[in-house]
């Protein structure tokens, strides 16, 4: 649905269609913008910004007021309030001034760029006096940017997580923007929320099955193809054969795919079993016979999640024997893999890699699939998501407003004009009170009266999102003195073995 056919009147919370009339006399200017406010004790003390683009461009960009629109409105909300409260006049005169489009201001961070929480990630402001009352009217829609923000944050947080485990247990970060599969399109709640936080997950990784999400990107930030997948087994089409032909449903997917990986889902029965005796045994040969490039990536899909992965690692260990990468961790053989996407979340990511790595394995041998802990079990007050007037204009005159309520000082907000800055000791800080200076200020205008004025592409946005250095490298010191103790006992042990 494009801008055009999307009536922007019905898309606000109900009591703002009253607001016009509740503000001073002799108002011109409205000034808000949007945070993800501090916490303490939240896991999250930084965030993704992204999903802007989208928005506008699908909601906001051109004439989006019509005749027709305003008297779908205009009976709509009598009906609603039981009251003529909709400002009809007004909106006739956005129509008849500005053609309908919006005249809107929009100053934003670039898309990808990581923001320390308790920083101004977006502004709003009316560009002409008469439609002050536009500013905070959309406020509703623009809110919803919690959504693609905290996916893309939390998308991240596991991209940390596995960069460390990878770098600490291989030596590299190689093949980490694989190490995590977006399973989550069937556990969100429409269509849109599958497209926008699959989109999200895409700025930190090339992995996925959400298809949305990869429409999205096509359509909205200019890439062609930005995730990945391959073919891969449900239980459908294991238990359909029944439980005694187990192994010729396996073999009937070594045989349609024999080129490229496969993941295969093994615990439809007995996870061990199927490890130890079709795969390590009756197809043991078939297995072999593939390539790295055409492994076979075996998909626990029960248990604990930790324990299963130790216990099928062990066995397949035994059936197909492992080598010692240059940090002394066990490797699988390359046309084996294994991938984990049941229980996966933040915590327990890092726990499961925290007990391969004990065990002498490295981060290597597994990659991991999330569903709802990605894109469903999340909400605004994740990242504390905030939209506030900080500045108004009233006969011509400036005023700095907040609220600062007494029975809860994190709900503060701030005051004045904003801007957004790189301090001297590198970090970003909020100027506040229109004290700013324009050249440093990182906010960049991205709309302005119904048009689309910048655009960045999801190569752009990946590269602003990007890890540094020492995000990708394990620093805690204990932990990567467990990482390393096994170096030589696991030398000895797989010499033993071979």
């Amino acid at each position: 649905m494009a801008a055009q056919d999307f009536n922007f009147l019905l898309a606000t919370d109900s009591y703002k269609v009253t607001h016009y009339k509740q503000y001073p006399p002799n108002i011109s200017k409205i000034y808000s913008y949007f945070e993800c406010r501090r916490k303490e004790g939240s896991p999250f003390s930084e965030v993704v910004f992204f999903g802007l683009q989208y928005l506008l461009k699908k909601y906001l960009a051109g004439p989006v007021i019509t005749e027709e629109k305003i008297q779908e409105a205009k009976v709509f909300y009598q009906l609603h309030f039981k009251q003529a409260v909709f400002y009809e006049d007004g909106w006739r005169e956005v129509l008849e001034k500005h053609d309908g489009r919006l005249p809107i201001r929009i100053k934003a961070v670039p898309e990808g760029k990581i923001v320390p929480r308790g920083n101004v990630l977006f502004t709003v402001e009316n560009t002409d006096p008469s439609f002050y009352w536009i500013t905070n009217y959309i406020e509703t829609m623009l809110v919803q940017m919690w959504y693609p923000i905290t996916v893309a944050t939390v998308s991240r947080g596991f991209k940390k997580i596995l960069a460390k485990h990878l770098k600490a247990t291989s030596g590299s970060v190689e093949g980490l923007d694989l190490k995590l599969h977006d399973f989550g399109y069937r556990g969100v709640s429409s269509q849109e929320s599958a497209a926008l936080g699959g989109a999200a997950h895409l700025v930190n990784f090339c992995s996925t099955d959400t298809v949305a999400g990869l429409r999205m990107t096509q359509r909205y930030y200019g890439c062609p193809m930005a995730g990945f997948s391959i073919p891969a087994a449900e239980h459908s089409t294991i238990i359909s054969w029944g439980r005694s032909r187990e192994k010729e449903a396996f073999e009937r997917v070594l045989d349609q795919f024999s080129t490229g990986p496969v993941s295969v889902v093994s615990d439809s029965y007995d996870i061990f079993n199927a490890c130890k005796h079709i795969w390590g045994d009756k197809l043991k040969e078939r297995v072999m016979e593939r390539s790295q490039n055409s492994c076979l990536v075996i998909r626990p899909d029960s248990g604990d999640p930790a324990e299963t992965l130790l216990e099928v690692m062990k066995i397949l260990e035994e059936c197909f024997g492992c080598s010692v990468n240059s940090l002394g961790f066990k490797v699988l053989p390359p046309y084996l893999r294994i991938i984990q996407g049941d229980g996966i979340d933040l915590t327990s990511v890092g726990e499961i890699l925290t007990k391969l790595s004990d065990e002498g394995w490295s981060a290597e041998n597994v990659f991991f699939g999330c569903g709802s802990a990605l894109l469903q079990k999340l909400n605004r007050d994740t990242l504390s998501c905030a939209f506030k007037c900080s500045y108004v204009e009233t006969n011509g005159r400036g005023m700095d407003v907040y609220k600062q309520p007494v029975t809860d000082p994190s709900k503060g907000s701030k005051r004045g004009r904003l801007s957004l800055r790189r301090n001297s000791d590198g970090s970003l800080e909020t100027i506040e009170g229109g004290a700013g200076k324009p050249e440093e200020d990182l906010l960049v205008t991205v709309f302005e009266n119904g048009s689309l004025v910048k655009e960045y592409s999801l190569e752009e946005i990946r590269k602003n999102a990007r890890l540094t250095e020492e995000e990708a490298n394990a620093t805690e010191h204990n932990h990567r003195e467990a990482l390393h103790k096994h170096q030589e006992v696991l030398k000895n042990h797989i010499n033993g073995i071979h």
